[in-house]
């Protein structure tokens, strides 16, 4: 057999690292979009995105975000939502409103025990005590 056919037969396999996203800071974000403002013949924008390896829909998104004034801030701003601030009332309102529901609750009961003593009574039926085993 041909030693050359053998060697292609057991090349090695190239294993290629798993891509990263890449991040950018507002440093750099305003950078490249001062760049593209000052581009101003034709193609020169698209060179900037190749050299960048960018797309235009992402200059869009950088332009939002400059008019907006999120680029302006130094630190990045943290995801999700805004966290919320407690109020300092908040914890003895929700205590109450657990008592009022349990007081609700008793109430109920106590108006059904009376409608069924009254109905009893209509009726000429005896209740049990509550010391009485029915």
């Amino acid at each position: 057999m041909n030693p050359v056919v053998k060697e292609a037969r057991v090349g090695e396999t190239e294993v290629v690292e798993k891509a990263k996203r890449r991040r950018f800071t507002a440093e750099d974000k305003r950078r490249i979009l001062e760049e593209a403002d000052r581009c101003t013949k034709p193609g020169e924008v698209g060179a900037l995105l190749r050299r960048e390896g960018l797309y235009s829909s992402l200059l869009s998104v950088w332009r939002r975000q400059r008019e907006a004034g999120g680029l302006a801030a130094r630190a990045p701003s943290k995801r999700g939502p805004p966290a919320k601030v407690a109020e300092p009332g908040a914890r003895r309102i929700a205590e109450l409103e657990k008592e009022l529901a349990r007081s609700q609750a008793r109430l109920k009961r106590a108006e059904a025990l009376l409608d069924l003593q009254n109905v009893s009574e209509t009726l000429g039926v005896e209740l049990p005590k509550q010391d009485e085993e029915p």
